[in-house]
């Protein structure tokens, strides 16, 4: 187990981030890529390391409910109410954004997505940053997923200095993320609840809160991160295969190296197949997926097999992410 970041670690890290550097941190969901949001010169660093398109918005994350004026101009009853049910946790609301927010945060758009993460360390470290704003009315983290861009998320600190450790200022190691995917997206900007991500938080959930339905994305939404067709990609060909169709796949690919995810033990009788037995449950599902992915990854096969995943609500998060890592 690692060790928790001690209060020095912690206080280090915000004064890195004050100085205009880069820090990675756990979340609940994913470890962020952090820099001070109010601040575009290090905003742009995040972009840099991650060759992350200019275009594409970024997530602030907040120590508290108390700074979601200071970033949102429009605060709706609904998001009050989402707030008061899941934050901190998976969670991302989109709004309207305040006017001093940087171009470079909501990628142009007039709007912005926020949220207050649900882990000890990151919620240390965006207090102890808030706590040194010098009396400056903005504190806010912008923190993209801590990987190069499209690319496996990464849960565990390893992850994050394997892929981009020359490029950071510090890296706070909280162990591994227990939710394992990114956070859910609604759009409130626009006067009704919609669903940009979906995450571990699901619509029924949300709108079990909201008293109302939530909607499809449609073609007036704002772009959201993680939304692109292909992301979350490892460097080998990804395949999702149906449960039914996997013995048949693997016939026909018989002769190259083949790495498998399923949820079911390997048959008997394989060769040249690295199989990886993933959980039954959605949430250690999840939870396992991307480092799951990494490791097979890492093999440098010919393609990975995916058994494709229930096809039901809870699982549209995992759904999701494999869809997105399988169209490219």
């Amino acid at each position: 187990m690692p060790a928790t970041p001690t209060s020095t670690e912690i206080a280090r890290a915000a004064a890195i981030l004050r100085a205009g550097g880069l820090v990675a941190f756990p979340t609940e969901t994913v470890y962020g890529l952090g820099a001070d949001a109010s601040n575009p010169a290090a905003v742009a660093k995040i972009f840099a390391a991650k060759g992350r398109p200019q275009d594409h918005p970024l997530i602030v994350h907040l120590a508290g409910v108390e700074w979601l004026p200071q970033w949102a101009r429009e605060i709706p009853p609904a998001a009050h109410k989402l707030a008061a049910a899941f934050w901190p946790g998976p969670l991302t609301l989109i709004l309207k954004r305040a006017a001093f927010v940087p171009d470079c945060v909501t990628g142009g758009q007039d709007s912005v997505g926020l949220r207050i993460p649900g882990h000890p360390v990151a919620l240390e470290l965006l207090r102890a940053f808030a706590g040194e704003a010098g009396g400056r009315r903005f504190s806010g983290v912008a923190a993209p997923s801590a990987n190069k861009f499209g690319r496996i998320s990464p849960t565990s600190a390893e992850h994050v200095r394997a892929e981009l450790g020359a490029s950071l200022d510090a890296v706070l190691d909280g162990g591994e993320c227990e939710v394992g995917i990114e956070s859910t997206i609604v759009d409130l900007s626009r006067g009704r609840a919609v669903l940009l991500r979906p995450g571990q938080l699901t619509a029924a959930q949300i709108a079990a809160v909201l008293g109302i339905e939530v909607e499809a994305p449609d073609a007036a939404a704002p772009r959201a991160p993680g939304a692109l067709e292909s992301h979350y990609a490892p460097r080998t060909p990804l395949h999702l295969v149906p449960a039914a169709e996997l013995t048949a796949r693997l016939a026909a690919l018989r002769g190259k190296k083949i790495a498998v995810l399923a949820r079911a033990e390997a048959p008997s009788g394989l060769k040249d197949i690295h199989w990886q037995a993933a959980p039954r449950a959605v949430a250690e599902y999840a939870h396992e997926l991307y480092a799951s992915l990494r490791r097979l990854d890492d093999l440098a096969c010919d393609a990975i097999l995916v058994e494709a995943p229930p096809d039901i609500p809870g699982w549209q998060g995992v759904n999701d992410r494999l869809r997105r890592a399988a169209s490219n």
